[in-house]
């Protein structure tokens, strides 16, 4: 069997509700020979049952569909363990929510040709959410100086050989995606016109806990890799245009402040799925 030319590796708490709209999605890339690695962790859920219900739509697809059913939960764990079974050096991380369009692998094996080390991700789109208060949210997040930059990779990022070979095991960190991303800097970093969705978590509650586990992702990162940040190259925000982007959309602005105080007002880390 040849060595395929791109492995996925998806890890996947819990997420029965969303893993097979993924899993299709991804099947609808054609036959690229290819390997999707699910690695369902700690899960209390049907995820790895939903997940194999799609063997034999993979292999009619031209895809090799392997499922890891891990006890223990944790997000870099599953990433290690669908590293160490991956068969490609070519490496594509995607969160178990998101939707990929059909051109997007194909895009993401040209970028990351050749033997630079190169990080590359798609283009995202957040879905119409169901709330209004994270539709307001979500609206003025996506003007943000970090959705509006290069490459930002949230859900979906990709690495070949080279780029990979820049660390080890994913450390056991909240924000891996972060970590993984400024391994690179601004210009190894290459976003492809391809689109992926990219759902954001619904109602004010529950911004609030991902934006609060953010928040301490990026301060853990800075805490244990010194000098890490500065490779982030985003543009400031500043007063000036704070003030315009509030101007612009006021609803948005007072949604994403309320996010923002009730962060600060209330410490500790409480998980929850998604952003």
């Amino acid at each position: 069997m040849l060595t395929p030319r791109l492995s996925v590796i998806i890890p996947a708490s819990n997420e029965a509700e969303y893993i097979g709209d993924c899993l299709a999605a991804l099947l609808a890339s054609g036959p690229i020979n290819a390997e999707c690695i699910v690695v369902a962790n700690g899960c209390r859920d049907a995820t790895a049952e939903v997940a194999r219900g799609y063997t034999a739509q993979a292999a009619a697809a031209g895809w090799a569909l392997v499922i890891l059913d891990l006890p223990q939960g944790g997000k870099p764990n599953a990433l290690n363990a669908g590293d160490k079974i991956a068969k490609s050096p070519l490496r594509v991380y995607l969160d178990a929510d998101v939707i990929v369009s059909p051109n997007l692998m194909v895009e993401l094996i040209a970028a990351l040709g050749g033997t630079a080390a190169l990080y590359a991700t798609g283009t995202a789109q957040i879905p119409r959410a169901k709330s209004a208060v994270t539709r307001s949210y979500a609206r003025f997040w996506q003007r943000l100086p970090f959705a509006t930059s290069s490459a930002p990779g949230y859900g979906l990022f990709a690495t070949n050989a080279a780029g990979r070979a820049r660390w080890g095991d994913f450390p056991a960190i909240i924000s891996d995606d972060t970590f993984a991303r400024l391994q690179f800097e601004p210009h190894e970093r290459l976003q492809v016109p391809a689109t992926y969705q990219w759902p954001m978590i619904e109602g004010f509650a529950a911004l609030t806990r991902v934006r609060r586990r953010q928040d301490a992702g990026v301060t853990e990162v800075d805490r244990l890799f010194p000098g890490l940040l500065a490779r982030e190259a985003k543009a400031p925000l500043g007063k000036a245009r704070l003030l315009a982007l509030a101007l612009r959309d006021p609803v948005g602005f007072a949604t994403y402040a309320a996010v923002s105080l009730a962060v600060r007002l209330k410490s500790g880390q409480d998980w929850t799925r998604g952003r």
